[in-house]
């Protein structure tokens, strides 16, 4: 007979129903199931829908950076630089550039593992760096204004990132690895994480001098967000977390070397006295280029700005602080350069996201379809993009192949770096371009151009490099440019004493190393 079932709570006895309590703590019962409370899911859900969105974005809008070897001298240097370092070159002596370390160390990390014959691992590196950054700022605009915020911020800003002249956009280049830590750095300043915000900020400094620049809003937000009594503490937080890693670096390269090469030799560089004009068609060209590639940022922002007279509840004090710092970064230098504008659009993004966050209805849309179509645009421009320049690096390098065997050194006397990576020889000198040692490597006119404007130092270093080992092979790859041996006393003095000229290619002369030169005093002369 089966068991009668429990009765109703009601019918047991009163004697019984007093007992219910205790039995129930002295009997153990399963963990029940319980499901996540929606305000638990929601972050989950967010992250996991957003994120793969925007890797594939920045893979997708990176696509051209595969299809060539490189597409900039950026590339070129670094990867020289990279070859170097390998082969027992020390940073900042006989490896030598006016930028930071962290990302000539990445080049040579990815050479460690990958070879050397392809940047793809440092291409691949760059894509991540986008999305790091587009997650980064999706998280800020979330927690201040909602999920649609974020997406928005997001995906807008890895649309707006190829929103450039193609070589500066799909180059794996310095600016591009300066997103992240920028973006980190104000990501943690407004979580109140101060020491985390100054290894970002160093993080930054350390990719390139200008993401230095993030330091600004972060002490911006401290100076909001810290009753006076806490400021001291998280100045000495925020203050140890930047000097702890440069000082480390620092230290590592050498004091007097690191501050020279970043910081006091950079002087004659950052002039733009005499080349006005040319600087300033440049910059002009260039804002109007990055203007285009934010239009889907801008338009609203534009909107809001001139619609909503409560934007300044959203649209806040420390975002524009970091709109004008990225400026001053930017402008900082007077060369205007394309890549520069990258270090403009974190803070573009996120002015963006809340300006459509104020505008609602249809704006997200139409920021979204503008966006795609200004991305789709650069994307078709670099896939035209003319390839000259790279057509007649690997030229130049052929040549200096066929003259030099695999041991011996070669000069290439221009602004292509990428000749050496492509010839596989060991440069002469550790100056890779000619704008080391006569300052074109600021995009002169042919003022300030000169043996007299190089860095400190550079031409009596770069004698004796000559005079040591001679390189088999010197190119002339001046092309008429203002630093052409004719203005050159000292390599004018080298090639006719010591060389003879070999062959012109695409524009470029060779020359080779005459047989009965002397063994010593190659590099002598004024």
């Amino acid at each position: 007979m089966p068991p009668a079932p429990d009765p109703p709570r009601s019918t047991l006895p009163a004697a019984s129903r007093s007992a219910l309590p205790a039995i129930a703590r002295s009997v153990p019962l399963p963990a029940p199931r319980t499901a996540l409370p929606p305000a638990a899911r929601r972050p989950r859900r967010f992250w996991s829908r957003l994120l793969p969105v925007l890797v594939l974005l920045a893979a997708l809008t990176r696509v051209p950076s595969f299809l060539r070897p490189l597409w900039n001298p950026d590339e070129g240097f670094l990867a020289t630089q990279a070859r170097m370092l390998a082969d027992g070159g020390v940073l900042y002596d006989t490896v030598v550039d006016r930028k930071p370390p962290l990302v000539p160390w990445l080049y040579q990390g990815a050479f460690a593992l990958f070879g050397d014959e392809s940047l793809w691992p440092v291409k691949a590196a760059a894509v991540a760096a986008v999305a790091a950054t587009a997650a980064l700022l999706a998280s800020l605009a979330r927690r201040r204004w909602g999920e649609r915020a974020g997406w928005a911020a997001g995906v807008l800003f890895v649309l707006a990132s190829v929103g450039l002249n193609p070589e500066d956009a799909q180059a794996a280049n310095f600016e591009v690895f300066i997103l992240p830590f920028t973006a980190a750095a104000v990501w943690c300043a407004d979580r109140r994480r101060w020491t985390a915000a100054g290894l970002a900020v160093a993080g930054a400094f350390l990719v390139k001098q200008t993401g230095g620049a993030v330091l600004l809003p972060v002490l911006f937000t401290l100076w909001r967000s810290v009753p006076p009594g806490g400021r001291r503490a998280a100045l000495v937080r925020l203050g140890a977390g930047f000097a702890l890693p440069v000082a480390a670096v620092a230290a590592a390269t050498g004091w007097s070397r690191f501050l020279f090469w970043t910081v006091t030799g950079s002087g004659a560089y950052a002039s733009f006295t005499g080349s006005e004009l040319h600087v300033l068609g440049r910059g002009l060209g260039n804002t109007a280029i990055a203007a285009a590639g934010c239009a889907g940022l801008l338009v609203p922002l534009a909107a809001a700005l001139r619609r909503r007279p409560d934007r300044g509840r959203v649209l806040t004090a420390d975002l524009w602080v970091w709109s004008a710092a990225s400026a001053v970064a930017v402008v900082s230098g007077f060369h205007f350069f394309g890549h520069y504008y990258l270090q403009l659009l974190p803070p573009l993004a996120l002015l963006g996201a809340g300006a459509l966050h104020l505008l609602g209805g249809e704006w997200p849309r139409r920021a979204a379809l503008c966006g795609a179509l200004s991305c789709a645009l650069f994307l078709g421009w670099s896939a035209a993009a003319d390839s000259g320049e790279l057509d007649h690096a690997r030229k130049v390098a052929d040549a200096a192949r066929r003259h030099a065997g695999p041991q011996e050194k070669v000069l290439l006397w221009g602004m292509h770096p990428e000749g050496y990576w492509f010839a596989d020889r060991t440069p002469a000198s550790r100056y890779l371009t000619a704008g080391l040692l006569t300052n074109f490597s600021g995009g002169r006119d042919g003022h300030r151009v000169g043996q007299r404007y190089g860095v400190e130092g550079g031409w009596r270093t770069f004698r004796a490099e000559l005079a040591d080992d001679p390189p088999k092979v010197i190119v002339d790859d001046s092309r008429g440019k203002p630093y052409g041996p004719s203005r050159m006393p000292t390599l004018r003095y080298l090639l006719a004493a010591h060389y003879e000229r070999a062959e012109r290619v695409d524009g470029a002369v060779v020359y080779v190393l005459r047989p009965d030169r002397p063994a010593e005093g190659a590099a002598g002369g004024r």
